[in-house]
């Protein structure tokens, strides 16, 4: 791993911690194991260092979900839908996996992010997409979003409670995929 995303992965997991207002040069550097002048010599700013921090999470994410994806290809609705549970059931919510959150939150206080967190989401669309079109969903690109939305308010409703809520996210994307 690059020092530079070393000093990302720090950004994520202080905002995990303790929120966007955490994040400071000295803290980043202290947990990225490095020093203040290799982390002002790759980020110039705070928004910066936000804003690539989101952009790296995706990434990594986007190509873990396409990999999944792409290594069960040929599954029914149901299949699918079981799958999607199965993999938001094993997310667990470290610090690096909550930071996005925050981000997104962080995105509508500060218009700077907004490209980002909308590239997050297009690149969640895009596996969306990519999926529906695999189970031959009509009109997959108007459905994606709501797909996407959907599992994101159900994963924050878990992270917020503790519970997965009253219906099965299996259940719940069968119901949007099938309306």
């Amino acid at each position: 791993m690059t020092a530079r995303e070393r000093i990302l992965h720090a950004v994520l997991r202080v905002i995990g911690t303790d929120g966007v207002s955490g994040v400071t040069n000295r803290r980043v550097a202290r947990e990225a194991e490095t020093s203040l002048g290799t982390l002002t010599y790759h980020f110039e700013s705070q928004r910066e260092l936000l804003r690539e921090a989101m952009l790296l999470f995706v990434a990594e994410e986007a190509a873990r979900l396409a990999a999944l994806a792409d290594a069960h290809p040929g599954t029914s609705l149901a299949e699918a839908a079981a799958l999607v549970e199965r993999v938001a059931v094993d997310t667990r919510f470290g610090h690096e996996q909550i930071a996005p959150l925050e981000l997104y939150i962080q995105a509508g206080r500060d218009p700077s992010l907004r490209d980002a967190a909308a590239a997050c989401f297009e690149a969640y669309d895009r596996i969306a997409i990519t999926v529906l079109t695999r189970l031959g969903v009509p009109s997959p690109d108007r459905l994606a979003g709501p797909v996407v939305a959907l599992l994101t308010g159900l994963q924050l409703r878990r992270l917020a409670t503790g519970e997965p809520g009253p219906t099965s996210i299996a259940d719940a994307v069968t119901m949007l995929v099938r309306e």
